[in-house]
């Protein structure tokens, strides 16, 4: 059936209080996009983009037309633009984003690649490792900066009989990725429903589902694990670094993401007290950094 499409360019900073207003209106559906000429960025799972306008697009049911006009009259002030509200025939929105990602390698031998898809066999050898991918209503293809850092981190990385903790899973690549790539266990974290189903759906396809744990962050019982990966915000991952530290085992490895240059510093100050930590990597303007936890003196 047709739905209703209602569009606006906003400020940045009005982002998250109109995305919930939208969903609270009966939104069956709420994207962020670039509002300018900026690039687009994949923001961390839960983040708010880094664009200073934003265009926010809402899918209604057809039969909600007058309330959809009232909304939009509503939210006029707060909009850079006029507010616009179109009919769209059906389509499959969840796969939209396949005309736009196309199999691509990490490191030596991860391919990530659309489900039904596979890398040109001239490009492969017998050590690749594929993981097909479909993101669904969650974030992560591993074509934003911040994520094909992680995955090329994983794909150097020795996972073999490991546990991997992925902490903002968004998509669940990286955890699956890891079990891909030789990890015996992973365990999948983020706040976000639609992430955790979008990862348990991709680690079925995937043939890991029996080896990977998908859950709310407050579901996690106390422990520690060999390898943890956080593609995330600077700030959470300031904020967090307590607890990421009580979560990695002595001797394990560290791998944090979703930082941006002029940020590393601070980033790197609330971990080096628990972890020697290595030069950080850098791709276009985001930096991952990685350590391994020091073990307690005797």
């Amino acid at each position: 059936m047709p739905w209703l499409q209602l569009s606006l360019d906003i400020p940045q900073d009005q982002a998250e209080l109109l995305e919930a207003a939208l969903e609270n209106a009966g939104a069956l559906a709420v994207t962020l996009g670039d509002a300018g000429d900026d690039p687009q960025l994949e923001p961390p799972p839960g983040a708010m983009p880094l664009w200073d306008g934003v265009r926010l697009t809402a899918l209604f049911e057809p039969q909600a037309r007058e309330q959809v006009e009232a909304l939009a009259a509503t939210l006029a002030p707060r909009a850079l633009t006029q507010p616009r509200i179109e009919t769209l025939a059906d389509r499959a929105w969840e796969r939209v984003w396949l005309d736009e990602f196309a199999p691509t390698r990490f490191g030596r031998r991860l391919w990530v690649c659309p489900r039904g898809q596979t890398p040109d066999p001239d490009q492969t050898g017998p050590e690749t490792t594929i993981v097909e991918l479909d993101p669904g209503l969650a974030f992560g293809t591993g074509h934003h900066a911040t994520t094909a850092l992680c995955l090329e981190w994983l794909d150097a990385a020795n996972l073999a009989g490991k546990t991997v903790l992925d902490f903002g899973c968004g998509s669940g690549i990286l955890a699956i990725a890891a079990l891909r790539l030789g990890a015996a266990r992973a365990i999948a974290l983020d706040h976000d429903p639609q992430a955790l189903e979008a990862t348990a759906d991709n680690a079925r396809e995937n043939g890991v589902a029996d080896r990977i744990e998908v859950l709310a962050p407050a579901d996690l019982a106390p422990m520690q694990v060999e390898v943890l990966v956080a593609n995330i915000l600077a700030g959470p991952l300031v904020e967090l670094a307590p607890r990421l530290t009580d979560l990695v085992a002595p001797g394990g490895a560290l791998a944090l993401s979703g930082i941006l240059i002029g940020q590393a510093e601070a980033v790197a100050a609330a971990y080096v007290g628990g972890f020697d930590l290595d030069p950080p990597r850098v791709r276009e303007d985001w930096t991952l950094i990685a350590g391994r936890r020091r073990r307690p003196c005797p």
